[in-house]
């Protein structure tokens, strides 16, 4: 490590206007994550065109600690109304409320926020390691070796979310479609302009981003504007006790790992990695009959986790530039936007960046634990905020910001169409975080494509040339095969143990 770059990353950082702002971050992350509906997705989509006029690396380290806070932030109204303010802290309500119901809300919330920052550090000591390390490998990849590990990455998409594998194929697929509209870089052909000159650069990130985030989401909210959530008024702070700490720290740590892991996979995300870690706690305890009645492990194996894979998450994102989730891949579009190199370059050229990325994160973590406890009850009361106030609110600010990026109307049509679009796909079951991810990495893969096949003189079989390619290659087809196979083998056990032990497989059903 470069102690130069260490000092300069953390300096930029400790400046006292740098650090309102990661401030203002978390507490925006914090109350965004509290209300069911929105999402830190939305959240960093939204700052997204904000930031324009900032420094740079601060405007990405300001994404980045809304994305920790917010991951946090859903765990609130989880515990408090049973209503995730996130999809990753499902898995927090299964025991958050029952514990909340019982007088325990406190408890509950005082765990999810150790268990949060606990994985939370866990998951950036990986980053600040793994990273570099893994920027050194890819330092000598070719073209060839980008567009088999950009391929990879869209072929996670099946596994992005809970919905079908499919339809996260075809959105995925969309959003490479999408990406390719505009004037072709090396050939000079137009694509799907229809004779636009507001189309020859192309369909900009950021007004897609917030149209397809919080215009849809607006739109799919309304139909539930007259619901009414009761929260747990007994949620006065009150830190976990010794014995707690004591029977979950091995959860913790086991979910910090598993969580970090999952989310250094590309397209997995936070969502599950906290089920994953929700699992686990229940498979090692002791007390599994607990579960889902108010484990306090439950809390502390889903939170841990969740937020672990938010620092996981950055290191594809940063080292490849590939991105770990729906909420990296707006950071990876952001740092296209300020005009960075995403990948191994970008680590090379400006090794500081990191540093202040993981400054922060890290300091975010510490922010959340304290404004998240010591607010809990102001955060329960913002829950309560009516949708029919909230969503005109959020419909301004996207159009404020659609326009703010380039001043200029079509983008705003084009986040009203994305965000049309993305309704109508969300009523389907097509969700928005595969569509992004094709987005981004459309363009990618593209001129990955584009420069191999230059070099190859457009003999595309000179792929296979490459180990790395062909390992790429083989874990594409094995990403897009697993589910098929696993559920093959798994038919097939079933019905061995139905044939050779048909007594005992008639009692375990």
């Amino acid at each position: 490590m470069d102690l130069d770059s260490i000092m300069t990353g953390i300096s930029l950082i400790m400046a006292p206007t740098s650090l309102l702002l990661i401030f203002v971050s978390v507490l925006i992350g914090i109350t965004v994550g509290a209300l069911p509906g929105l999402s830190s997705t939305m959240a960093v989509a939204l700052l997204l065109p904000f930031t324009i006029g900032l420094d740079p690396v601060l405007a990405i380290c300001m994404m980045a600690a809304l994305y920790c806070a917010g991951t946090f932030g859903g765990s609130i109204t989880a515990i408090l109304i049973n209503t995730p303010g996130a999809p990753p802290a499902v898995a927090t309500s299964f025991d958050g409320y029952p514990l909340a119901q019982r007088g325990e809300a406190g408890r509950a919330l005082g765990m999810a926020a150790a268990a949060s920052v606990g994985g939370g550090l866990f998951s950036l000591v990986i980053f600040i390691i793994a990273a570099p390390l893994l920027a050194a490998i890819a330092l000598s990849f070719r073209p060839q070796e980008y567009f088999a590990l950009t391929l990879f990455g869209l072929s996670m998409l099946a596994a992005i979310s809970g919905k079908s594998a499919l339809r996260n194929l075809i959105a995925g697929a969309f959003g490479v479609l999408v990406s390719t509209v505009g004037i072709h870089l090396v050939t000079g052909i137009e694509r799907f302009t229809f004779g636009m000159p507001a189309l020859y650069d192309g369909i900009d990130f950021v007004p897609v981003l917030i149209g397809i985030f919080a215009i849809s989401e607006m739109l799919n909210q309304s139909q539930f504007t007259k619901e009414v959530k009761k929260v747990v008024r007994s949620a006065a702070l009150k830190l976990p006790s010794r014995e707690d700490f004591r029977r979950c720290r091995v959860t913790i740590l086991r979910s910090s790992v598993i969580g970090t892991l999952i989310g250094i996979l590309p397209a997995e995300g936070t969502t599950v990695a906290a089920i994953m870690g929700y699992n686990e706690a229940k498979r090692w305890s002791k007390n599994k009959e607990e579960f889902g009645k108010g484990s306090i492990e439950g809390v502390a194996g889903a939170e841990a986790a969740n937020n672990a894979g938010t620092g996981g998450a950055m290191v594809p994102t940063l080292a490849l530039g590939i991105p770990g989730s729906g909420t990296t891949a707006i950071i990876l579009a952001a740092l296209m936007m300020h005009g960075f190199r995403p990948g191994p370059f970008l680590m090379e050229e400006t090794p500081e960046f990191m540093y202040a990325i993981f400054t922060a994160m890290f300091l975010a973590n510490f922010m959340f634990l304290f404004v998240g406890l010591a607010g809990v009850k102001v955060f329960a009361l913002i829950s309560l905020i009516p949708r029919t106030f909230l969503w005109p609110a959020v419909f301004v600010f996207a159009m404020i910001g659609a326009y703010a990026y380039r001043q200029t109307m079509f983008d705003v049509w084009v986040m009203l169409t994305a965000g049309v679009i993305g309704f109508f796909a969300l009523r389907h079951g097509f969700g928005p975080a595969p569509f992004v991810m094709g987005l981004v990495l459309g363009g990618l893969i593209e001129k990955s494509w584009s420069q191999s096949m230059i070099i190859f003189d457009s003999n595309w079989l000179r792929f296979f040339e490459s180990p790395i390619c062909n390992l790429f290659f083989a874990l594409t087809v094995l990403s897009l095969l697993g589910p098929v196979i696993g559920g093959r083998i798994a038919g097939m056990l079933q019905s061995a143990m139905r044939t050779y032990f048909p007594r005992r497989s008639s009692l375990e059903e």
